[in-house]
């Protein structure tokens, strides 16, 4: 049974999907994706990873998946306050092009990042500028429900209205929240009030905006994944996923909006990743304090060897990134490719299974159904690897099959090809080895030591590796 660790009740739950379609369930996956005013960094592409190796799980759980994500091109201020420029007015003012630009080109920056990453694209994307008309009937219908007001700047959501604002919240938020001192919008009634839809200031021409029922303006951030959430996934839907930094604003003011809306709850599952650092401190592009996956590329590194860092820490763990740290993974999955190529089979035959591949088998799947256990289920695929015990070509059949989740390209890795004239030296060493002629077999290994390639001697017979 998959266990799934859910933000909402703060503790791990059997999974048990809403919708059975012939015998088998379809998964309704939400997952917040980029604001397209810069390039996602490597702490924002940690989520992602999170997210994908989620889906590969599912997946790999016999659920079939509709993954939908948006793509944030309007409303996502520079203060969480309700305050600031829009992310991506800034953006076109600083690179002197049109909002429309900045978002077509980060836009394809983006999915560009999760190619190279190996992430599966989601079901649908869907941009906020696409969805204007649906968040203003949202917005026209939580007025008539009364949980709105209007002040100078916009139109505000009354949190104070809704029982249970917050219910995302741990006891570590609420007591922020309950100290928290807010610069607060005029007019604005309660702290945790948000806006719905902001209008364009007087005397002002915004590149992006739209008339409304209220005025001319924008719509608030939080508003777009809701509505894009319930029109292709429906209310609710299984899973919502994020970042750790979503949870006590964004996240929360979803789930009011559909709460309020509705009358019912946004998701059943809610699940969010770990911040990555540098130096104990999240990247943060405001800061200027960012890694994106193009540096690690410049510096040498495979974008797959970023992705096995990954791996190595649980979704929900803080992780430290490091040019050590990542040199480490590189050199790991340099290693575990070569594995892979030394065991490949030429052949394409059916593998039988046997006890023990079936048993490495179940402890994987134990593994990735503990609320994606990833750095436990890397183990086993290790101690799999240096298994002995266990014929190559079963070996191989179950680590493409563990590739399913890990989405490190092992199908990819070719066969080492051994020139004649070390295997003809090879044969002639084993030849020597078994007269127990020890001084000609030796003399014979530093020969194919010369010649690049090395000699491993196991009980499953004589290996050749590349030197």
């Amino acid at each position: 049974m998959l266990k799934l660790y859910n933000t909402l009740t703060r503790k791990k739950e059997d999974f048990k999907p809403l919708q059975q379609t012939k015998g088998r369930s379809l998964v309704g996956l939400y997952a917040c994706g980029p604001t397209v005013y810069f390039f996602a960094h490597i702490g924002n592409l940690r989520t992602y990873l999170f997210e994908d190796i989620l889906k590969r799980v599912l997946i790999y759980n016999k659920h079939r998946v509709k993954h939908v994500m948006n793509i944030t091109d309007v409303g996502h201020l520079t203060s969480d306050d309700d305050i600031g420029e829009d992310k991506m007015e800034k953006g076109a003012k600083r690179e002197k092009k049109t909002v429309w630009e900045i978002a077509r080109f980060y836009t394809r920056a983006f999915k560009n990042d999760l190619k190279l990453l190996n992430i599966r694209k989601p079901s649908v994307f869907v941009k906020a500028t696409d969805t204007i008309k649906e968040q203003i009937k949202l917005i026209e219908k939580l007025e008539k429900k009364g949980f709105t007001y209007k002040v100078l700047d916009g139109v505000y959501f009354d949190s104070s209205k809704l029982q249970n604002y917050g219910e995302l919240w741990g006891e570590k938020e609420k007591q922020l929240k309950a100290g928290a001192r807010v610069k607060m919008v005029a007019g604005k009634k309660n702290p945790t009030d948000f806006a719905l839809w902001k209008f364009t200031p007087p005397g002002e021409k915004r590149q992006m905006e739209w008339e409304s029922p209220w005025a001319k303006g924008f719509p608030g951030w939080h508003t777009e994944c809701v509505v894009m959430g319930i029109s292709n996934l429906g209310i609710p839907f299984d899973i919502h996923c994020g970042g750790i930094d979503h949870i006590p604003i964004h996240h929360t003011n979803e789930i009011a909006q559909a709460k309020a809306a509705y009358g019912k709850p946004l998701a059943k599952y809610w699940m969010h990743g770990d911040f990555l650092v540098l130096k104990e401190d999240k990247m943060a592009k405001s800061l200027g304090d960012v890694i994106l996956l193009s540096t690690i590329i410049e510096k040498g590194f495979s974008p797959l060897a970023y992705r096995y860092l990954i791996l190595n820490a649980h979704y929900r763990s803080l992780l430290t990134f490091s040019w050590e740290a990542i040199t480490n993974a590189q050199n790991s999955i340099n290693n575990l490719y070569e594995k892979v190529s030394e065991i490949k089979p030429i052949s394409k035959k059916r593998v039988k299974s046997t006890k023990i591949g079936r048993e490495y088998k179940d402890k994987f799947i134990q593994a990735i159904n503990d609320d994606l256990d990833m750095p436990q289920a890397l183990a086993i695929m290790w101690h799999l690897v240096k298994d002995e015990t266990i014929s190559n070509q079963e070996k191989y059949h179950l680590l493409i099959k563990f590739d399913k989740i890990f989405g490190l390209g092992l199908n990819k890795v070719k066969k080492t090809r051994i020139p004649r004239k070390i295997r003809e030296l090879v044969v002639q060493r084993e030849k020597y080895r078994l007269e127990k002629n020890w001084v000609k077999s030796d003399e014979m290994r530093k020969e194919i030591e010369i010649l690049g390639y090395g000699i491993e001697d196991s009980v499953q017979g004589t290996k050749i590796v590349k030197i």
